[in-house]
């Protein structure tokens, strides 16, 4: 059934017109690594907004930025290995950890040590998006543990190189050994 009343139809050309419009300007088109190393003013917190409606999906592999940007599906891997090259790039102090849950498989964060947060794929829907938490391996672990209601048994630090595709570990830490021997005690 046609639509009649005038006002009605202005605002039914206006809905035509935004959408015109947003594809004109890049919108409906899939994110690009490009445009987030380039996206004026890209903060962590953008940066977790940007994938809110991504859908997690398992992948033994992590998976090519443009790749995981164009399905808008992946992992914490996927996520945070994205966020630490991004963000790097765009001059923040990064790292990506690895924490190995009890019972469950491990999980990925990438923490921001200029925000004193990390940033948790599965946080990225939240108006708080970014977790804070204290810098050491230990305390990271013991948040995104208790994230899960769960328990933690070791903690490692990697980087992780796109053209290589290897992660590398650079510390570790078990959650039984004494807090002063961390790998990372004295960074804190």
């Amino acid at each position: 059934m046609p639509v009649r009343h005038p006002c009605l139809r202005f605002l039914r050309s206006l809905g035509l017109a935004a959408a015109v419009l947003g594809l004109l300007l890049g919108e409906g088109r899939a994110l690009t690594l490009f445009d987030l190393l380039t996206e004026r003013d890209l903060t962590p917190k953008r940066f977790a907004a940007r994938f809110e409606t991504f859908e997690y999906e398992f992948a033994p592999e992590v998976q090519l930025p443009d790749t995981f940007l164009q399905r808008e599906k992946g992992d914490c891997d996927d996520y945070a290995i994205l966020a630490d090259h991004v963000l790097k790039q765009r001059g923040l102090q990064t790292r990506i950890i690895h924490i190995r849950l009890v019972g469950r498989v491990a999980h990925a964060v990438c923490y921001v040590d200029d925000n004193k947060a990390y940033l948790d794929f599965n946080n990225r829907k939240y108006f708080l998006n970014l977790e804070r938490c204290g810098r050491s391996l230990r305390e990271i672990a013991t948040e995104v543990a208790e994230s899960f209601k769960g328990n933690w048994t070791s903690v490692s630090e990697f980087t992780y190189d796109y053209k290589e595709g290897r992660k590398r570990y650079t510390r570790t830490v078990g959650k039984t050994d004494p807090a002063a021997q961390d790998a990372d005690a004295v960074r804190n």
